[in-house]
């Protein structure tokens, strides 16, 4: 169990004054759970708390992995496998913390299609809620959707509450790269969520799937550590070129991806060196955010990086190097790099509670800012629509 920070002992709350909330999120790297504190009201973050990380055995990721792709009706002994393995780890971890008032589970995205208007996260609050005698926010994709949005990125109004409590009033970037590479643009100064320019999200492209994938079929690992393989290896300019022509790239936002969205880039290096194919998707991901530059309403100040892709030295001399502004891991500001979008969840889960809209035309494009998620009560297992105001 780590510790970044020292969590206060509180006594239950109404749901309208801050509380502690644990926000528990498996991404779309299928590595584990990330699971982290955070005292909130759903408007300003007060502290952060408590964190701590449990993997996913091999046998757990494969079968989370043999799911991906799979739609409701489809395949139900994969997917319920899956679910199983994904209660087991989430029950686990959540015991090792105390004092929860609310936990904000994202579950796992298995498929998401936002063309269609479609995504599949697998994981029931019930289950957890009764599990764990804590009640549970979750499924917060699926109110959006029906609204007209992406579905996605969720954690926007989340970093725009650190904005605040960093004293960021400049316009920044936040860039998450998890599996997908994602960003939120926030510009204190031009008001609130809703105003022009204020903020903006969307999906940069693929994060660090495909490295984490080329690493586990090339060479058993889970990922590049220290981008030591890449760092070793040129990247296939050709290759980049050509993958530099799909359509995503000059679409406007907002907009949105899957897992997979980018697979073709793994054929198209399958003939190159491990370390020139390690290389040339580490070159992929860079490109993939500076691409996402000339969308940005003003030039940012400077781009603060969480995920796993703050961590990889390679990756973020990379991104420097093609990018307008300063560049630095948000583990500068003190936060934690690795545990920000779990914190994101907790964040989401007290707004669920609370009933105020999680996204927005500029972050996923609903028509209206939304409320969403599911609040699942423990004992009776009774589930209420996140706008339900307690």
């Amino acid at each position: 169990m780590a510790s970044t920070f020292p969590k206060k002992s509180l006594n239950r709350m109404s749901s309208f004054a801050p509380c502690w909330a644990l926000g528990c999120m498996s991404g779309t790297s299928m590595d584990g759970v990330d699971a982290a504190m955070l005292l909130t009201d759903g408007e300003v973050i007060l502290e952060f708390g408590d964190s701590g990380y449990l993997g996913y055995s091999r046998r757990d990721r494969e079968t989370i992995a043999r799911a991906q792709g799979v739609w409701p009706g489809m395949e139900p002994e994969t997917i319920a496998s899956a679910e199983r393995a994904i209660h087991r780890v989430h029950r686990t971890i959540i015991q090792d913390f105390q004092d929860v008032d609310i936990i904000g589970f994202h579950g796992q995205t298995v498929a998401h299609d936002p063309k269609k208007g479609r995504t599949h996260q697998i994981g029931n609050g019930n289950i957890l809620a009764e599990a764990t005698g804590t009640r549970v926010a979750w499924d917060f994709r699926r109110r959006d959707m029906a609204a007209g949005g992406q579905g996605a990125p969720l954690a926007p109004i989340f970093h725009r509450a650190c904005a605040r409590y960093l004293s960021e009033f400049r316009p920044v970037v936040f860039l998450n790269l998890g599996g997908v590479g994602n960003l939120t643009y926030v510009d204190l100064e031009a008001g609130e969520p809703v105003a022009p320019g204020a903020v903006l999200a969307f999906d940069t492209g693929p994060g660090n799937a495909l490295l984490d994938d080329l690493m586990m079929a090339r060479r058993g690992s889970a990922f590049d550590r220290d981008g030591a393989l890449a760092g070793s290896g040129s990247p296939d300019t050709d290759i980049l070129e050509m993958l530099l022509t799909l359509k995503y790239f000059d679409r406007p936002p907002p907009k949105s991806l899957d897992r997979n969205d980018f697979s073709v880039a793994l054929r198209q290096v399958r003939d190159l060196s491990d370390a020139d194919a390690a290389a040339t998707l580490t070159a992929l991901t860079a490109i993939s955010v500076a691409r996402a530059q000339p969308h940005l309403p003003r030039p940012p100040s400077h781009w603060l990086v969480s995920g796993g892709g703050s961590r990889n030295p390679v990756m973020m001399s990379e991104l420097q190097s093609r990018l307008d502004a300063p560049v630095r891991s948000i583990a500068t500001t003190g936060l934690d790099p690795d545990m920000l979008e779990a914190n994101a969840f907790a964040f989401l889960g007290v707004r669920v509670l609370r009933g105020l809209p999680i996204s927005f035309p500029s972050t996923t494009g609903c028509r209206e800012p939304t409320t969403g998620g599911r609040l699942s009560l423990p004992k009776t297992g009774s589930t209420r629509d996140g706008s339900f105001r307690p």
